[in-house]
């Protein structure tokens, strides 16, 4: 999985610093793991970071935006780590909306994930005794960020609510419709799937700003691009009238809004 010599490669700095602007999250544990959905055959490898409640999946190491995430906040329970032929581990995440198998490079990597995945999502360090004093003193650190992180995120909220100001401003998490996906493969998700929805967001062409893709369905289906553009601490989407937003989120909502629910976000469904 490593990069041939030579290779420039962006400072892991620098894609660090993106990743945690684009998803409002704190980094909790990352490595690879491969990942199967319900309704998919095939297993795919991704570099997988667990931050608060939320799983990113990103198809390289080095790319600043995820491709894929999922809530496990809903989570109601969690198979046992299971060897298999090929010295792999793989457990099953049951969440309220399906389910999701994982599989990692051996039983204790594969322990180790399902131990951080359990301590944000119970709250509390799961008692196993295959697991190393060093995993386990990480796992009461991640306990406690996640305990404040989660105090925080309530008085914000309660905060929001006392001002009337949106509460979609106050989370810095990226929409469920966002995928790092170009405009033309953005295209290919809306015809391909669309009881998924018919809105996407995504990065924009100069990869500093954003964009949606819509495809409606009138007389025959229309697709349209809008530049969503990054400005001070809001969002301006480029219409006849700029519109200028306090959140990613808001943007969403004020297309689905627009158009009387006739937009929907695309959400991919496990």
């Amino acid at each position: 999985r490593e990069e041939p010599e030579g290779t420039p490669q962006p400072a892991p700095r620098r894609i660090s610093q993106e990743r945690q602007r684009i998803t409002g999250l704190p980094l909790y544990f990352q490595g690879y793991l491969s990942i199967r959905h319900s309704r998919c055959q095939e297993f795919r490898v991704y570099w997988t970071e667990l931050r608060g409640t939320m799983l990113f999946f990103y198809d390289d190491k080095k790319a600043p935006t995820y491709s894929q995430k999922l809530d496990i906040s809903a989570l109601t329970s969690a198979t046992n780590v299971c060897p298999d032929e090929n010295g792999s581990a793989q457990f099953i995440l049951m969440l309220s909306n399906g389910e999701l198998e994982l599989k990692a490079d051996d039983c204790a990597c594969g322990k180790e994930w399902k131990g951080f995945i359990l301590t944000v999502t119970e709250l509390s360090v799961p008692p196993d005794e295959s697991l190393l004093p060093e995993q386990l003193r990480r796992m009461h650190e991640v306990l406690e960020k996640e305990k404040k992180r989660r105090i925080t995120l309530n008085n914000c909220f309660g905060a929001s609510l006392n001002t009337k100001s949106p509460p979609s401003s106050t989370f810095t998490t990226m929409p469920a419709c966002f995928y790092a996906v170009s405009r033309q493969e953005a295209v290919e998700m809306l015809e391909k799937n669309p009881s998924c929805g018919n809105l996407i967001l995504r990065p924009g062409s100069d990869s500093k700003n954003y964009a949606i893709t819509i495809r409606q369905k009138l007389d025959a289906p229309r697709l349209k691009h809008y530049k969503v553009m990054s400005k001070g601490t809001g969002y301006v989407i480029e219409l006849e009238r700029q519109v200028t937003l306090p959140s990613l989120q808001d943007v969403v909502n004020y297309f689905v809004t627009q158009t009387r629910g006739n937009l929907k976000p695309y959400v991919i469904q496990t």
